[in-house]
């Protein structure tokens, strides 16, 4: 099935994942529907068609040793001020 990659940040010191872009990976089945080699035109409304993506795939691009913005906000005092 088709997905979503998100690129992005992680911050390894709380754990999260902050996305930057996201771009589609094409599986390229014809009973896609979000593939671009569909087989039914736009309005396509066969039951065989597969209508869900797969869950997104999270791409760290950049690694960060500090807080997420979240974190940060939350507890402003584990800044380290």
């Amino acid at each position: 099935m088709c997905h979503n990659i998100i690129d992005g940040r992680f911050h390894s010191t709380c754990g999260h994942f902050v996305g930057m872009s996201t771009r589609l990976q094409d599986c390229n089945r014809p009973d896609c529907l979000f593939s671009r080699r569909h087989e039914h035109p736009v309005g396509c409304k066969s039951h065989q068609c597969r209508r869900m993506m797969s869950l997104p795939v999270h791409n760290p691009i950049r690694l960060s040793d500090s807080l997420c913005g979240d974190c940060i906000i939350r507890n402003p005092l584990s800044r380290g001020c």
